[in-house]
């Protein structure tokens, strides 16, 4: 048999930090760089006689997730013990959310890969169960036969994003983390740092024949800490999935965890089921309301999504989907491009390729960037360059007044120097000569040298490429300052 009989049936579990001020049920500060259990208070290290309180400012964030995605968000809220032991847990239990979440429901769009870099992929909407707010554990550092953990971590607020088995493929799967990655940032709600550990996925792969409608038994992968290591899970765990089917034995529900130097998957232990936890109703903290004031306050900051931008910029703009996918993956370089957009809107997308191309390159050397790396990572915070003066580089390109050769030269002098174009062609003596009757006279200069009849016979026999041997001579007498525009029209003319 082959893969092709077999369909993978995908469910993503994500577990994002969110961005707050203090830890979710203490007042203790949270961030990542801290010496080891420095932001600790008695609270997250569950000291006898203490009691936790809800952080508002986590409700609210996981609130705005919700409008982001379209759930529901119910009137009311609570929170129950997760019990169980681990070195992690100072509690011996975590706060967590079983039965009434913050959110229900809700669907995330995605964009697969297109045929090319240049061709937009399909889109498609993967529906989400629901999510909860819960707090996060320690973290623990392995040595040897010893063990040490630091609960700075423990008690940061984590929303745990549960999407329906509506997911198809490993390709799938990472489309749907890139848009929830670039929904939460730019909402504001969470930072998703990987590298930071701000971002984790657990993924449940089962597989079952093509037509079936039954799920097959699953496995879980936890603490998937990239994009690239969920997909490179789900292939594997696919692959050993149907070899097991296919040599007659049975998948066994279980937790399984991944190794990334070697691309393999190993199992953990058996699937526990909720009863094994014994949850029951936190008794400290009572059920939370929320209020419809508060719904409809947070649904005035959700921003416009991000795929919604992508179209609108492809449609309304004229902007090339190669240049629209990387201006959406980061709102602060979409504000950006829009101010310069409404500095010069005739040509937006002559402005989009110098925002995707030069000034990101730029940003990214001048960073230490990685080539490749992730734009969000890029800061527009330190870049000299600003948005109407971008505009107004293109519009002097537009205009004639400066050739595009000139502007890449133009533009590296802004990017270091912080000056408008204007500026900088004046100081220069860039600004091309668009004298007509200067040119002409030049052009019948050099179409009467006898070095280029043989060029001009060539031209006017059929040879289109035998026209730039004469403009070399022209711009050499215009010591490079003539319009090339101009010339070529000045000078077809002149040939007949």
């Amino acid at each position: 048999m082959s893969n092709a009989e077999w369909e993978v049936v995908i469910g993503l579990e994500v577990h994002v930090q969110l961005h707050t001020r203090a830890k979710v049920f203490a007042s203790a500060p949270w961030g990542f760089g801290q010496e080891p259990n420095e932001q600790v208070d008695p609270v997250v290290l569950g000291l006898p006689g203490t009691l936790p309180v809800v952080n508002r400012e986590a409700v609210e964030k996981a609130i705005l997730f919700g409008l982001v995605v379209g759930a529901e968000i119910p009137a009311q809220c609570a929170w129950d013990r997760k019990n169980y032991f681990y070195p992690d847990n100072p509690k011996n239990y975590q706060l967590t959310q079983k039965d009434f979440p913050v959110t229900m429901g809700g669907k995330v769009e995605i964009e697969l890969p297109g045929a090319s870099r240049n061709v937009q992929g399909e889109h498609k909407f993967i529906r989400l169960h629901h999510a909860h707010l819960e707090e996060d554990v320690g973290k623990l550092s392995h040595s040897g036969s010893g063990s040490l953990v630091d609960y700075n971590r423990a008690g940061v607020p984590l929303l745990e994003i549960v999407s329906e088995p509506d997911l198809r493929s490993a390709a799938e799967a990472a489309a749907f983390l890139n848009a929830l990655v670039m929904m939460l940032t730019q909402a504001g709600v969470a930072d998703c740092d990987m590298e930071k550990g701000q971002l984790r996925c657990d993924a449940n792969v089962s597989i079952r024949r093509r037509g079936e409608t039954k799920l097959g038994t699953r496995s879980e992968t936890k603490n998937l800490n990239s994009i690239s290591g969920v997909r490179d899970c789900i292939i594997y765990e696919t692959a050993r999935q149907v070899r097991e089917l296919e040599a007659g034995r049975a998948i066994v529900q279980e937790t399984r965890g991944w190794n990334a130097e070697n691309g393999r998957g190993y199992v953990l232990r058996d699937k526990e089921d909720a009863h094994d936890y014994r949850y029951f109703p936190d008794p400290d903290i009572p059920t939370l309301k929320i209020s419809r004031e508060t719904v409809q306050r947070l649904q005035k900051q959700v921003p416009e999504s991000p795929y919604a931008r992508q179209q609108r910029y492809i449609e309304k703009l004229n902007v090339p989907y190669t240049a629209a996918s990387v201006l959406i993956a980061q709102s602060d370089l979409a504000q950006w491009f829009e101010v310069a957009v409404a500095a010069h809107p005739s040509n937006a997308a002559g402005i989009a390729n110098l925002v995707v191309n030069d000034l990101l390159r730029e940003l990214s050397a001048s960073s230490g960037a990685a080539e490749g790396a992730d734009i969000a990572k890029v800061s527009l915070a330190s870049c000299r360059i600003q948005p109407a003066h971008l505009a107004a580089l293109v519009k002097l390109t537009d205009e004639g007044t400066i050739s595009k050769q000139q502007a890449k030269e133009v533009f590296t002098e802004m990017f270091q120097s912080g000056q408008s174009p204007v500026q900088i062609v004046e100081s220069k003596g860039l600004k091309q000569n668009s004298d007509t009757g200067e040119l002409e006279k030049i052009i019948q200069e050099v179409i009467a040298d006898p070095s280029v009849a043989k060029s001009i016979a060539e031209y006017r026999a059929g040879n289109e490429k035998a026209i730039n041997a004469l403009k070399g001579p022209i711009m050499k007498r215009t010591q490079g300052k003539a319009n090339p525009v101009l010339i070529d029209q000045l000078l077809r003319k002149a040939l007949g």
